[in-house]
């Protein structure tokens, strides 16, 4: 399967807390993505520090990984034509209040530091995002969804 075609996201903590997770779902599946994998999960302070290592220099990383491993996630691995533009387009801006109107950060993040959900920037960013929360056999293939009788794709 080519990596164009998926992309990682997790719903954080915040927005789990505040029951968006249905609505958030729904906006996925609504804008053509099929859920090839989804878990319920939480990270420890460590793991977050390790999945978001990448920013360990930055003024707001202790802040986000403190954030990131104060309550349950739901991580995804997310299949579409062109998955990582997409997704991003679909979340919006980082800080909520310069998102577009519709997208989901502007819809249910509460703020720039707690904004909803997660997604890879970067085909290479939804590889590596992707197999730290899954294994190879928890996730399904375009190939396979395409071709499982029943399954709409």
């Amino acid at each position: 399967m080519s990596s164009t075609n998926k992309t990682f996201s997790m719903i954080k903590p915040g927005a789990v807390h505040n029951k968006h997770i249905g609505h958030i779902l729904s906006k996925i599946e609504e804008a053509g993505f099929t859920i090839a994998a989804i878990k319920t999960t939480r990270l420890t302070l460590a793991d977050a520090g390790e999945f978001y290592a990448e920013h360990k220099d930055k003024p707001f990383y202790q802040e986000l990984i403190e954030f990131m491993s104060s309550g349950p996630i739901i991580a995804m691995v997310l299949l579409k034509e062109n998955a990582v533009a997409d997704f991003r387009q679909l979340i919006g801006a980082t800080d909520p209040e310069k998102a577009a109107e519709g997208t989901i950060r502007k819809l249910f993040a509460t703020s720039k530091a707690h904004n909803a959900v997660h997604g890879s920037d970067s085909d290479a960013s939804a590889e590596r995002e992707s197999a730290f929360f899954f294994s190879r056999q928890e996730w399904l293939t375009l190939e396979e969804v395409t071709s499982t009788p029943g399954y709409v794709y």
